[in-house]
């Protein structure tokens, strides 16, 4: 009777551990564009954080701007954000593959921005030689000494 007992109750335990704790919200948005709302908002987050200037011409709310960007209303995005929320795990997943994406475009632009550095310095070293050789001054022109002993005759 006593197994029968225990047997219960961790049956009954774990299915009450899988019951949502948030029902579905009626216009949830798909897991993959929520991925990409985020990256977004991870972005302009950002950027507001390192050039608060630059965003001047957006908005001052980058939330609303993204939003508007994908078709979502508030409501919808912060119904489905407690919906993904409540599930650690996926909610953990979708924050990875957020930081996955920033990693492999910070890689990009880390290298684009590498090149741009080659290419100024070798543009500057060319303009280095380009002046050092222009400042090069012709050797001056051999005096003569008789044309100014005839110079200084003919002033007399």
């Amino acid at each position: 009777m006593k197994n029968f007992i225990v047997i219960l109750l961790v049956l009954f335990l774990s299915v009450s551990c899988k019951k949502e704790v948030v029902k579905q919200p009626a216009k949830l948005i798909e897991k993959e564009k929520m991925i990409d709302i985020m990256y977004d908002l991870s972005l302009l987050e950002a950027m507001r954080y390192q050039k608060p200037l630059s965003l001047d011409s957006i908005d001052n709310n980058p939330t609303r701007f993204v939003l508007k960007k994908y078709k979502v209303d508030s409501l919808q995005f912060a119904q489905s954000n407690i919906y993904y929320a409540s599930d650690y795990e996926s909610y953990k997943d979708m924050f990875d593959a957020v930081n996955k994406r920033i990693s492999v475009n910070q890689r990009a632009a880390d290298s684009l921005a590498k090149i741009d550095e080659k290419k100024a310095a070798k543009e500057a070293k060319n303009k280095a030689k380009t002046a050092s050789k222009d400042s090069v001054q012709k050797p001056a022109p051999k005096i003569n000494i008789d044309s100014i002993r005839e110079a200084h005759r003919n002033r007399k």
